[in-house]
C-alpha cells in the first residue's frame, strides 16, 4: 500500500524497529516524529524526579514538545496513517501529541501502534483521537518490546 504513512516517535529504538517492520509489510513511507530538542538518556531517566520526562509528566504545560518537522512531505496523499509510539505513564509519548495536533487526518484511516515492555495500550489511542483533527481512528494495538518482525508484519497486512 504505497499510500500508507508510518509515523513514529522512538526513545530507545524499539518503536523505530516496529515502525520499520510495518512500513516494509505495507510498502509504506516512514516518517520520524523527531523532537527539536532530542531526549538524552538522562532526560529519559524515569527514576530521577529531576529528569526531563519526569518534569514533563508532572507539569502538563511542559508536554508541548516542539518537533523538527510536524507535517510529513505530501501528507495529503496518504490514506492510511500508522501512528507509532512508546507508552509513557500509560499514554502516548508526548512528542506524538504535537504530531497529532499539528496535522489534519480528515479522510485518513489512522491506526495507533504502541510499544511497551509491560504497560498496556490503555486509552492512549483514544486520547490521541480526541486531540486529532478528523480521521477514522481505529482501535490501536500494543506490541511488546520484543515482538518479532513477522508478528508485526502479519498484523500490519491485515490492518
Amino acid at each position: 500500500m504505497k499510500n500508507a504513512l508510518v509515523a513514529y516517535y522512538s526513545a530507545s529504538g524499539c518503536t523505530r524497529r516496529i515502525a520499520e517492520a510495518i512500513a516494509k509489510a505495507v510498502d509504506g513511507t516512514v516518517f520520524e516524529i523527531a523532537p527539536a530538542q532530542v531526549y538524552t538518556d538522562a532526560d529519559l531517566n524515569y527514576r530521577d524526579p529531576a529528569s526531563r520526562v519526569c518534569k514533563e509528566h508532572d507539569d502538563v504545560k511542559l508536554r508541548s514538545v516542539a518537533l523538527k518537522t510536524v507535517t510529513p512531505a505530501d501528507f495529503d496523499k496518504y490514506e492510511k496513517v500508522f501512528v507509532c509510539y512508546p507508552i509513557w505513564w500509560g499514554i502516548a509519548a508526548w512528542p506524538v501529541d504535537t504530531f497529532v495536533k499539528g496535522n489534519d487526518f480528515t479522510g485518513k484511516t489512522v491506526l495507533p501502534v504502541a510499544t511497551s515492555a509491560a504497560s498496556p495500550l490503555a486509552k492512549s489511542g483514544e486520547l490521541l483521537k480526541a486531540m486529532a483533527k478528523g480521521g477514522d481512528w481505529k482501535a490501536g494495538i500494543r506490541f511488546a518490546s520484543g515482538a518479532s518482525d513477522k508478528e508485526v508484519a502479519d498484523w500490519a497486512k491485515k490492518a
